[in-house]
C-alpha cells in the first residue's frame, strides 16, 4: 500500500489486477439489486478507481484497517460510486433513504452454508479459497504464506470456480 500511495506504477497495476474483482463484484451486486442491467458497470467500476486516485489518493489514504478489510472497505466505495450513477440516472438526487434498504448494503446475503463435496477440489484449491475468502487476505499474501507464486494463487482460485461453477450448475 505504501508503494502504491508513493504511485509507483506497478503497485497500482498490482492493486488494480487484485481488486478489481472486489470491485466490479460489489458494482454489479448493487445494479442488481436495483434492477437495473449491467450495461454501466464498467464504466462505474472505472468511476470507483477515478475516485480512488483522485486528489493524490486522498480517498485511499482514509482507509482504516483497523475498521474494515480492503476488500469491504472497497466495495462500500464501489455500492456508493454505484448508488451515485443510479441517483444521476434518475436525473435528481433520490434520498438515500427513498432506495431499497438492499441497494445500499454491504454485507453478504446470509445463506446455509454451501457444502462442496469430499474430492471436488484439491487441497491446494481449497486451501487458496479458504485464505482468499474465509480469512480476506489477497493473492500476493496468500503466495507468500503458501511460498509460491501470486500467478498461481490466482490461477488455483479460477480453477476451483470453474469446478464449483460446473457442479452446481449440474446440481439446479
Amino acid at each position: 500500500m505504501v508503494r502504491l500511495l508513493d504511485g509507483e506504477v506497478s503497485a497500482w497495476d498490482q492493486f488494480v489486477e487484485t481488486y478489481s474483482g472486489a470491485i466490479f463484484g460489489a458494482v454489479a451486486n448493487t445494479l442488481r439489486k436495483s434492477g437495473r442491467n449491467m450495461d454501466d458497470s464498467t464504466d462505474i467500476a472505472q468511476d470507483v478507481y477515478v475516485r480512488l486516485c483522485k486528489n493524490d489518493f486522498r480517498l485511499l489514504k482514509q482507509y482504516d484497517s483497523e475498521r474494515a478489510g480492503l476488500k469491504t472497505w472497497l466495495g462500500v466505495i464501489s455500492s456508493s460510486a454505484t448508488i451515485d450513477h443510479l441517483r444521476k440516472l434518475k436525473g435528481s438526487n433520490v434520498p438515500l433513504d427513498d432506495l431499497p434498504e438492499e441497494v445500499g448494503s454491504v454485507e453478504p446475503e446470509t445463506h446455509d452454508p454451501i457444502r462442496i463435496p469430499d474430492g471436488l477440489l484439491s487441497a491446494r484449491q481449497a486451501l487458496v479459497l479458504q485464505l482468499l475468502y474465509d480469512k480476506d487476505m489477497d493473492a500476493g499474501e496468500v503466495a507468500a504464506m503458501l511460498g509460491i507464486d501470486s500467478q498461481t494463487v490466482r490461477s488455483t482460485h479460477h480453477k476451483a470456480l470453474v469446478k464449483l461453477r460446473k457442479y452446481f450448475a449440474l446440481e439446479d
